[in-house]
């Protein structure tokens, strides 16, 4: 069982969070430690720890970007308020089939939050994919991120954002399909 009385003090707080596209105050606390549980809530923290304590209020997982999704996970993340997926390095991409998994395959429908490394260069991509909340790493200006959420008025293939490829909606549009 985890140490229930872990100082709070190694905790990540309050970085700069887009949430459905618009700034928020990021009521969560992030915990990167393993071993220790933190007194604080809400907090997201290692899955490893989250399992330890089903359906208590106040925590929700956070996935190593190597997490192999599959059933029984999936059915264990239903229960979660969010959860986190992390960004070890901007170069790891395997965030985004974590997220696009969740929402597709899984039906998972409450916050998808990308964690770590995450830059703004990424994020109209993560939306994409599935992720409703970004969490930017420190040096990311929230000016530059928003701009960028909309730098793209349309994208041709479908996506966990839009179902259908954009030739697919041309077509349903002019009466072919």
């Amino acid at each position: 069982m985890p140490n229930d009385n872990a100082p709070d003090q190694q905790l990540e707080h309050a970085r700069t969070l887009i949430k459905m596209g618009q700034p928020e105050q990021d009521e969560w606390a992030l915990s990167r430690d393993e071993q220790a549980m933190p007194s604080r809530r809400p907090v997201i923290v290692p899955f490893t720890l989250w399992q330890q304590l089903p359906g208590e209020e106040g925590l929700a997982p956070w996935l190593p970007s190597d997490t192999e999704l599959d059933d029984t996970l999936a059915a264990a993340l239903s229960a979660a308020p969010l959860v986190a997926i992390d960004f070890p390095a901007f170069t790891d991409g395997r965030g985004y089939t974590l997220a696009r998994l969740l929402r597709e395959r899984y039906g998972y429908g409450g916050e998808v939050r990308a964690i770590g490394d995450v830059l703004v260069d990424q994020l109209f991509y993560m939306t994409r994919c599935g992720f409703d909340a970004l969490a930017l790493r420190e040096d990311q200006q929230l000016e530059d991120a928003l701009r960028a959420l909309g730098a793209f008025s349309v994208s041709y293939q479908p996506a966990v954002d839009m179902g259908e490829a954009i030739f697919e909606r041309r077509l349903r549009e002019n009466g072919h399909a």
